[in-house]
């Protein structure tokens, strides 16, 4: 099994790589049609979102560079 890989592109989508489904708020599976790479849409002026279409292009900024989140919150 392929490990699952998020990418987040600066000014654009986040690209999802590898081994994943992807659901709706129901849990019915979007059909992906044998695709092993998409790109979700992070702008949300996508017309087939959840997944990119390029309508971010001059609308999204967003420079992609990673941080260390605080430590979780302990209950």
């Amino acid at each position: 099994m392929a490990q699952t890989r998020i990418t987040v592109k600066s000014n654009g989508s986040l690209k999802v790589e590898g081994d994943f489904e992807i659901v709706d708020k129901d849990g019915n599976i979007y059909g992906l049609q044998g695709r092993t790479a998409v790109s979700i849409c992070r702008c949300g002026h996508s017309k087939t979102k959840p997944f990119c279409d390029g309508s971010h292009k001059g609308h999204f900024e967003h420079d992609a560079v990673a941080f260390d989140l605080p430590p979780r919150k302990e209950s």
